[in-house]
């Protein structure tokens, strides 16, 4: 089973300092249809102008995962973090019993844009957590870079869920066959740059596309593509 978000069916918001595109139902854009694919609850393609952001605020019982695409992303937390994500780097904070946080645009002089993203947590009321890994983009040329994943000793950051995330830089005619992680999970596939064809469905850029009850995806590169994939369970 199959369901498609085409890049332009996303929930819209222009706040001016934010511009935000939500694949899911965030804040005052709800639909019904589309509230969380299994474990995956929110997916944010937020751009935030220079030197503005986001004010403390708090979370609970969520796993949340920023990915810088582009510019510099400041980060403070109650856990003590002051810390600065940049394209190529992953953050995951596992907000368990309570954190509060903010994030800003580190740079006066251009926009940020990084995608964030919400897990529903396997473990409720941990202690809260942060993690934060630099991946080599080397590593992810026609190939799929764990860059999360459920096992603390993993190269990917670690996340209280059974779900794993994988970027890849493909080239044009690059093809593979992903195998899902676990029985009763799914895949959500979501193009960031280029064209792809995933079990016959071509998608671009910032299209999604979530696969369920199957075992493996056919993966085909239509041209130089930049693809996340976040397997993750079903069955919450």
């Amino acid at each position: 089973m199959t369901i498609l978000h085409k890049a332009n069916t996303r929930g819209h918001a222009n706040h001016g300092w934010l511009d935000t595109n939500h694949t899911f139902s965030f804040a005052h854009y709800y639909d019904p249809t589309r509230v969380h694919f299994g474990a995956l609850r929110v997916l944010n393609d937020d751009f935030v102008d220079g030197g503005m952001g986001f004010g403390t605020h708090p979370h609970d019982n969520m796993e949340i995962i920023s990915i810088p695409l582009e510019g510099d992303l400041e980060h403070r937390d109650s856990m003590g973090n002051v810390t600065v994500i940049r394209q190529n780097d992953v953050q995951i904070m596992s907000a368990g019993t309570g954190i509060q946080h903010s994030e800003y645009n580190k740079n006066k002089d251009k926009k940020v844009n990084f995608l964030q993203i919400w897990v529903f947590p396997k473990l409720r009321d941990i202690k809260p957590r942060y993690d934060q890994k630099n991946f080599d983009p080397k590593n992810r040329e026609n190939k799929l870079q764990l860059i999360v994943s459920p096992e603390k000793q993993s190269e990917g950051v670690w996340i209280n869920q059974d779900a794993k995330f994988y970027l890849g830089s493909l080239k044009k005619g690059f093809h593979a066959e992903y195998g899902l992680s676990r029985n009763g999970n799914g895949v959500y596939a979501f193009v960031i740059n280029g064209d792809v064809t995933i079990d016959g469905q071509s998608l671009n850029k910032r299209d999604g596309l979530g696969s369920w009850g199957v075992d493996k995806l056919s993966i085909t590169a239509d041209s130089d593509a930049e693809l996340l994939l976040m397997d993750v369970p079903m069955d919450i």
